[in-house]
Parts: C-alpha cells; structure tokens; sequence
C-alpha cells in the first residue's frame, strides 16, 4: 500500500538557488496558468485551426495568467502575513501585561 509522503522523501526543485517549493504561490500560480494556457492554445486551434497562432496565444494565456496569479496571491499573502505580524505582537504585549494601542 502506497504512503502520503513526507516532508523526508521530499526531493527538492531548485531553481536559481531556491527551493520553488518552498515559496508561497509559486504552485498554484503555475498549476493555473499551465492548465489555463492550454485550453486557450487548443480553443483557439479548435475557432481557427491556426496551429502556430494557436501555440503562440497558449503560451500568452500561460504567462499572463501566472503573473496575474502570482501577484494577486503574493498580495493577499502578504497582507496575511502582516495581519499575522501584528495579533503576534498583540497576543505578546497582552501576555506581558503592557498596553496595547
């Protein structure tokens, strides 16, 4: 029987450097723009039978779509993490018993 892997047999992807697994929205936003890009290039082959335009408007769609993605995602996460940030400081200034303002 076939076990969930953990983070052990993790066997890391690195490019430039960095683990891309490691990094907030890298996933999703690739997973949305390769899946994205692909069913805009073969629509389009599908409306116009223009194979080269096709291919060319997939990977458009891919890359806009990733970007638009990547920077909405890294926008909500940020704003989480500094949220995240401040009830840190927070929950720790209530557990000193100083004031909070």
């Amino acid at each position: 029987m076939a076990s969930i892997s953990s983070d052990e047999d993790h066997k890391p992807l690195m490019f430039l450097g960095k683990d891309v697994s490691k990094i907030p929205c890298f996933r999703n936003s690739f997973l949305y723009g390769i899946v994205g890009g692909f069913t805009m290039g073969v629509g389009y082959f599908l409306c116009t039978s223009r194979t080269l335009r096709s291919t060319h408007f997939g990977f458009g769609s891919f890359v806009t779509i990733s970007s638009v993605y990547w920077i909405a995602c890294r926008y909500n996460y940020d704003n989480t993490e500094e949220r995240m940030n401040e009830l840190k400081g927070i929950i720790k200034a209530k557990k000193s018993g100083t004031d909070v303002d």
